[in-house]
């Protein structure tokens, strides 16, 4: 069946239905597996590595008025973390070699030009007059990740330019507009979450909204290679 003559997936929908999605999970799963987590593991060893070894003195952010409407919240810690289910989305809905190349090779400009910043622009959050420790969950997460490496904030950046590709992934498959709409929704969340948990601050969350920005135009505005038609059957394994 042509895609492009079935019938409309509907609000929630997406064309040839969610098996079909589904199935596109399992092509190239083994380099999958293997990129995503070794990608991961040498993400955040740089990104701690930097952390505790700046290459200049560290400067501190200022506050913007914006980052005084969003006060502190234990429950923006749910949102938060879940950037490391979301940023799954992208890569296991590939399903040619190039484009999850191409998308690991985004990921890591995105990365390195975090880093980079990190190194020679070293920055940390403001001293805040919050009792961590009547928070043990949010004391936690500022133990295990300090208040450096705060501008640009790749965790604002990762959730942007998850969500750009997630959109145009779903408009490639038809997915209805309130599967993109809860997809958009879950980035702003993210976004929001950096400044409930007070991880970052106004400034920092625009910057990583920039660098995601200029590193998704680039790259898509590139991609040429037309992805698989949701409804055609799709290999399942590595080759």
């Amino acid at each position: 069946m042509n895609p492009l003559s079935s019938p409309e997936p509907g609000f929630w929908g997406v064309a040839g239905g969610y098996a079909a999605v589904g199935r596109r999970t399992f092509r190239y799963w083994g380099y999958k597996v293997v990129g995503i987590t070794v990608g991961m593991t040498g993400f955040f060893w740089l990104y701690f590595q930097v952390l505790q070894h700046p290459g200049y003195p560290v400067s501190e952010m200022p506050l913007l008025a914006v980052d005084r409407w969003v006060p502190f919240a234990p429950f923006w810690l749910g949102p938060y973390v879940s950037l490391w289910i979301y940023v799954l989305l992208p890569p296991i809905l590939l399903t040619e070699l190039r484009d999850l190349r191409s998308y690991a090779a985004a990921s890591a400009v995105l990365s390195g030009t975090g880093l980079m910043f990190f190194y020679f622009w070293p920055t940390r959050l403001p001293p805040l007059d919050i009792p961590w420790e009547d928070h043990p969950s949010i004391r936690f997460l500022k133990a295990v990740d300090a208040s450096g490496n705060a501008c640009p904030s790749l965790h604002v950046a990762f959730a942007v330019f998850t969500a750009l590709w997630l959109e145009r992934l779903g408009r490639r498959l038809r997915s209805g507009t309130g599967v993109r709409m809860v997809l958009w929704f879950w980035c702003a969340a993210i976004v929001a979450s950096t400044l409930g948990t007070k991880q970052h601050v106004a400034l920092d969350a625009i910057a990583g909204i920039a660098l995601a920005g200029a590193v998704a135009w680039v790259q898509l505005r590139w991609i040429t290679t037309p992805l698989p038609d949701p409804v055609t059957p799709v290999t399942t394994g590595s080759p």
